[in-house]
């Protein structure tokens, strides 16, 4: 199981604590009102990203009131602020390449805001590029183990257009090709899994091991990009022991 993935199985459950003092809801509401308007549709079935993000904003518990005044905000309905979509690379400890995308409405504001986050948590921010040659823009999705069989689960993913299917059976991640994400998420819904998580991404094609100190502050870093309001996804391409990640984040 890829760092990635742990990260992605960390903010899920960080979401649904966020959701209660609502600073999730902020990330979901700016992400739905930048997929609406990005996407040229308030319908859901004419635009993939903003249907994941309904998805998102349900598994948070987010009310239906709330979706609906970010899809109007994002159809141009009572001003909405204009978003631009950044992504920024830097190193954080241990070595390891991170990758954050924002929404902002201020990108000399963000960019300062970020580049403090690295410098805090031990890293660095770094040009553009200098660590995106290492990921691939994928489909990700993370199952629970005991929802579905290996043999099904590998079934139903390869039949939908997945690419691959990976873990133990506690967990397993599930890898696509960006244009078969939403084919393979309805058809694993369909067949009975439960998903933790579902984002298309980026996907780390390697990844480094990081253990100890190390590993706290890395941690320690991305939890700070996650709790930035602009920090709407983040990538890493850590390789972290799973009961290390449960013992420092609990």
């Amino acid at each position: 199981m890829s760092g990635h993935s742990k990260w992605s199985t960390i903010k899920h459950k960080k979401a649904a604590k966020d959701a209660k003092r609502g600073k999730a809801f902020t990330k979901l509401i700016r992400e739905i009102t930048v997929a609406t308007r990005m996407g040229g549709s308030g319908d859901p079935n004419f635009n993939p990203r903003l249907r994941t993000a309904i998805l998102a904003a349900k598994a948070a518990s987010m009310p239906g009131d709330n979706i609906d005044r970010a899809i109007k905000k994002g159809l141009g309905e009572g001003g909405s602020a204009t978003y631009e979509d950044v992504m920024y690379e830097g190193y954080g400890p241990g070595g390891v390449a991170i990758m954050a995308r924002c929404l902002t409405d201020n990108r000399n504001r963000t960019v300062a805001d970020v580049r403090g986050i690295f410098t805090r948590g031990g890293g660095s921010l770094g040009e553009a590029g200098c660590v995106g040659w290492m990921f691939q823009r994928r489909g990700l999705l993370v199952v629970s183990g005991g929802s579905l069989g290996e043999d099904r689960l590998v079934e139903i993913t390869l039949e939908a257009g997945g690419d691959d299917v990976t873990g133990t059976s506690d967990r397993w991640e599930i890898t696509t090709a960006p244009e078969a994400f939403e084919a393979v998420r309805e058809a694993l819904e369909k067949g009975g899994a439960a998903i933790e998580s579902a984002e298309v991404t980026m996907v780390p094609g390697s990844t480094v091991p990081v253990a100890g100190e190390a590993a706290q502050r890395l941690l320690g870093l991305l939890d700070m990009l996650d709790d930035h309001d602009d920090v709407q996804a983040v990538s890493v391409n850590a390789d972290l022991d799973e009961d290390e990640v449960a013992r420092l984040s609990a």
